[in-house]
């Protein structure tokens, strides 16, 4: 998938998809090594964004599970047509129940979901897991057997294994502890607020037509922001918005106008932007 950390990291790129030197050799060490990726770190800093970056810089399919609270096997793994089925039972009457039961459990009935396509697939395929510590703690049983082995056992079908490994990516927010047996089977990435210059350099990418002064006193300002105790701090990805707001704005540089009236852009919490607007001294950024 990938010959180098520097391959990571130029292929990545070219997505729009900028990564320090750490993400990249995490990607090519789980690339290389054919284990799963789990990535934590807090809301917009683009961990979902990595896997979409990975599967278009390798041309992958991208098969993506977004794990909520009640996701189940059925969800995650597979579930039979129960619908075709019974017009199946209706239209054999005449057959034994040996014969009919053997047919509607064979793969004219079986719908894939993520985890089973992902398996299944022959052509380079990019497993992104999303947000799984919002799941419940079952959901990470039915993964043990996927994260292992690269395997999904059907009961009716038997064992059905990977010819081709899916590169996989779990992501989490980390409001839950995920377990010790997932965690074993992962290479960990923690995805932070990137460095100032790195922030710039995302900025700049993704909002083409920004003055390079004004991208810069961005990222300083919401970095100020990043430093005080608010409920709700801003991510890279309320970085980029604000950016663009700014540029829509026609705003050259950042006053203390344009910072009141736009507050709303990056802050989403009525007493964090109040304590933004006392607080905040742009002087000193």
């Amino acid at each position: 998938m990938f010959t180098s950390v520097d391959d990571v990291t130029e292929r990545l790129a070219a997505t729009g998809y900028l990564v320090s030197p750490a993400v990249a050799t995490t990607v090519f060490l789980a690339a290389r090594l054919g284990k799963p990726l789990l990535v934590e770190g807090p809301a917009g800093v683009g961990k979902t964004g990595l896997a979409k970056a990975v599967a278009e810089a390798a041309a992958a399919r991208l098969v993506r599970l977004q794990c909520y609270e009640g996701v189940d096997e059925a969800r995650a793994l597979y579930e039979w047509n129960h619908a075709k089925q019974l017009l199946r039972i209706t239209a054999g009457r005449d057959e034994s129940w040996d014969e009919t039961r053997t047919d509607i459990f064979s793969e004219e009935f079986l719908l894939a979901r993520p985890l089973l396509t992902a398996i299944r697939g022959d052509e380079p395929t990019v497993l992104l897991v999303d947000e799984m510590d919002k799941a419940d703690v079952e959901v990470e049983g039915l993964l043990l057997e996927v994260l292992s082995d690269f395997q999904v056992t059907v009961p009716e079908l038997g064992t059905i294994t990977a010819t081709r490994r899916p590169f996989t990516v779990l992501t989490s927010n980390a409001t839950r502890e995920l377990s010790e047996a997932l965690r074993r089977r992962c290479l960990f990435l923690h995805i932070g607020f990137p460095e100032e210059e790195l922030e710039r350099r995302i900025v700049t990418l993704k909002v083409p037509g920004l003055d390079e002064t004004l991208a810069r006193s961005v990222v300083r300002v919401v970095g100020a922001l990043r430093a005080m105790d608010l409920r709700k701090v801003p991510s890279v990805a309320e970085t980029i918005d604000w950016a663009r707001t700014l540029l829509a704005l026609g705003a050259g540089t950042l006053d203390e106008t344009v910072v009141r009236d736009s507050l709303g852009v990056i802050l989403k919490h009525q007493d964090d932007i109040v304590k933004a607007a006392t607080s905040l001294d742009l002087d000193t950024v």
